[in-house]
């Protein structure tokens, strides 16, 4: 018998970053939600072992894929015989600030809690994220929250208003390390992310996207130039906000407006290859 897990992406709708930590990580606010351009995980039982396939060429397929740690992490911490066969269809893009891994990670959490009958809580297996990765504990919740902490903390609230999202995923990846390497806090723009998720709880997509904004566009600028040319096309053809998400460089643009939608994706097709639209969740 084999179960299946969605992993959607997420874009960060509003992202400030407050100080460095001890422990090396930042403290951040945030406001995130899920979109359906989503990777599709299948698992099957196995004897002992956990085995990895995907349709993509470029992640490992052993112990450094974020899947296999995420799997013999659950399966050591609760002492589990059974081991797992894992597909993974990639459609997420790598590297782009969409938290394609984190998702493939919190996806991996409930589908092996499902098919090797753990009967753990989404609170449970978010904790168990945060060893994973920053972004895992939103994605076991796939839904609007105000995130802080350095990710770990996940407070759902009321979905953001439905409205199409185009994506645009300039060439060159980015690692969010080399994003947050040289951080100078105190030259990074601030946004009233308390007003913006005012906006969202009042269902108001026009008050919310007048409050977007990510504090790290600025670093990640330096490494690729072409966000902001992303961001000043989507603009111009039309979209009500355009944001790198997360450490970049995809560039999301927002409209709740099909006709509008459909000619920003067609104004940006002849400018980078990668481009989506899709929805809110």
């Amino acid at each position: 018998m084999s179960l299946y897990e969605k992993a959607p992406a997420k874009i960060n709708l509003c992202l400030n970053v407050l100080s460095k930590r001890e422990d090396g990580f930042h403290e951040m606010e945030m406001l995130m939600t899920s979109i359906d351009l989503a990777d599709r995980l299948t698992f099957s039982v196995l004897d002992g072992r956990i085995s990895l396939d995907s349709n993509s060429s470029f992640m490992p397929l052993d112990e450094r894929n974020i899947v296999y740690k995420t799997a013999q992490l659950l399966k050591d911490t609760y002492e589990v015989t059974f081991g797992a066969d894992i597909y993974i269809e990639k459609n997420i893009p790598i590297a782009a600030g969409l938290g394609g891994g984190s998702s493939d990670a919190a996806a991996t959490l409930r589908g092996l809690n499902r098919l090797w009958k753990l009967e753990l809580s989404l609170d449970e297996l978010a904790r168990l994220g945060e060893q994973i990765g920053s972004d895992v504990p939103f994605c076991v919740y796939n839904q609007t929250a105000f995130v802080s902490g350095r990710g770990e903390i996940v407070e759902p609230i009321p979905p953001f208003p439905k409205a199409w999202v185009i994506l645009v995923k300039p060439p060159k990846g980015i690692s969010s390390w080399t994003v947050f390497k040289d951080l100078e806090i105190s030259r990074l723009s601030s946004y009233d992310i308390r007003a913006m998720r005012e906006a969202i709880e009042h269902h108001s997509f026009k008050e919310a996207v007048h409050y977007a904004g990510n504090a790290l566009e600025v670093q990640a600028v330096k490494q690729n130039p072409l966000i902001i040319e992303v961001k000043d096309k989507m603009l111009q053809f039309g979209a009500d906000t355009a944001l790198m998400s997360g450490t970049g460089p995809t560039v999301y643009g927002l409209t709740q407006n099909m006709k509008k939608a459909q000619r920003i994706v067609n104004g940006l097709k002849g400018f980078c290859k990668e481009v989506y639209l899709v929805r809110t969740l």
